[in-house]
């Protein structure tokens, strides 16, 4: 009884750690859109600025920013998706992972993208959503490769968010993103779940141990080499998620 207890605790223990954060931060974005909407001051000047020190402080404060409901809300929801699934399958490096991203994303955005305030959480939306599915892909683990074909299912139109194709959507943040999400999973393919392994690989591998001819480690002369015979060896159902730019006009 006791081990089933422990085993339920264990469980209920996972599952918290799994939506505590991403909760928790999709929380913090709403009320930064409330106290937005109460107060009365519109705070797209903390997104990032590209190449000038006033908007270097958006690397950290642009996903907290977006433009109106809808845009938080499109965010909200694949941020929920995507940040659950980190937290399940890389508990150990979840936040170094999503932080990582959060920074990496800014940091590139303000280095290259156009001069224009870029906010948004879409940037690690596609940083979480390309690390998901780059990460499946090489770790080869079935359940891992699941989630990822989900992502593809439910967010494969994002691929259109890293174009150009829209002047007021910050596709450089997008675009960002997703290089940052293929460069974690590049870097952390050795952490999280691995390769799935079936039995039949196991007992393959066994029986090919079995076959191998013991040979005793002794010197031979050229003509006393034993001759061994070894011949028996062998669309998305989801709108897309979007960052948005905004230049006001006495802004250069």
């Amino acid at each position: 009884m006791n081990e089933y207890r422990e085993i339920a605790a264990a469980e209920k223990s996972k599952m918290f750690h799994t939506f505590f954060f991403p909760v928790l931060f999709i929380i913090l974005l709403w009320l930064v859109k409330l106290c937005e909407i109460v107060f009365d001051y519109p705070l797209y000047n903390l997104g990032v600025y590209p190449r000038h020190l006033k908007g270097i402080v958006g690397v950290l404060t642009a996903p907290l920013i977006h433009a109106d409901f809808g845009h938080l809300l499109s965010n909200s929801i694949p941020l929920f998706v995507l940040g659950s699934g980190l937290f399940y399958y890389f508990r150990s490096v979840a936040y170094s992972i999503f932080f990582l991203i959060l920074f990496a994303t800014g940091f590139w955005v303000w280095v290259a993208a156009r001069p224009s305030y870029h906010i948004g959480a879409s940037g690690v939306v596609y940083g979480l959503a390309t690390f998901m599915f780059v990460s499946g892909a090489i770790k080869k683990n079935m359940s891992l490769a699941a989630f990822s074909l989900v992502v593809v299912f439910l967010y494969g139109n994002m691929i259109w968010g890293v174009l150009p194709v829209m002047p007021h959507i910050s596709w450089e943040s997008h675009l960002m993103g997703a290089i940052a999400g293929i460069v974690m999973a590049i870097y952390y393919k050795e952490l999280g779940p691995q390769k799935t392994t079936y039995q039949w690989e196991t007992e393959e591998e066994n029986s090919d141990d079995e076959n191998i001819i013991p040979i005793d480690i002794i010197d031979y002369t050229v003509e006393d080499v034993p001759i061994v015979n070894a011949s028996n060896q062998e669309d998305s159902i989801i709108n897309p998620v979007y960052n948005y730019t905004f230049k006001p006009k006495n802004e250069a």
